[in-house]
């Protein structure tokens, strides 16, 4: 059962103009679609064919691991955003944020350091632990927080940091990107994870 590209969930121009047509051509439409293509051929004819993304991403290293966890996390990271989207979350989320950074503006401010801060091709991560806490985790390359041993974190949300996905619009400007990350954001999706 070969992988395939997931949907996008809007149109290719909907982000706009917080994030272009152009870099969704060419990080959703080239690299996520890349993964998928590069996952099929290492797969193929083996046990793992028959596996989900989830438990390849569980169980695999090396070529397998990165190109899986990149599909998964480029998925999830989709979700993450919308159009129309972004401001403040209310309700459960809005709770759970204030529980554990003091305030909405506080958790902003942590997670956009870290997501600047976090060194090379990464990711930033709010996750859910399993004692029900919230906290930021920073992973890199093809990192996941699914993926981590002995931890259950259950991811919320994530902005992806490969320059790929921001360096058409605002080139080596990670501050200007995650003004952008906040305008999209995707708290009906966020809400969604947290529940699960």
């Amino acid at each position: 059962m070969a992988f395939e590209l997931p949907a996008l969930p809007y149109a290719m121009n909907a982000l706009e103009p917080h994030i272009s047509q152009e870099t969704l051509e060419y990080h959703y439409g080239k690299h996520h679609n890349t993964y998928v293509v590069k996952l099929n051929g290492l797969v193929e004819g083996t046990e793992l064919a028959e596996k989900s993304l989830e438990e390849i991403v569980q169980t695999s290293t090396g070529g397998v691991f990165n190109n899986a966890a990149q599909v998964w996390n480029h998925t999830f990271y989709w979700n993450c955003l919308a159009p129309n989207a972004g401001g403040e979350p209310t309700g459960e989320v809005a709770d759970a944020i204030v529980k554990a950074f003091g305030s909405f503006a506080d958790f902003k401010a942590k997670f956009t350091e870290s997501a600047i801060n976090n060194f090379g091709s990464s990711w930033t991560w709010l996750v859910k632990m399993e004692d029900g806490s919230l906290e930021i985790v920073n992973t890199s390359n093809a990192g996941c927080p699914i993926a981590e041993e002995g931890l259950k974190m259950t991811p919320l949300l994530t902005v992806d940091l490969w320059e790929h996905a921001y360096y058409i619009d605002y080139r080596n400007l990670r501050p200007s990107y995650m003004d952008a990350f906040w305008a999209l954001v995707n708290w009906d999706f966020v809400a969604k994870n947290l529940a699960a």
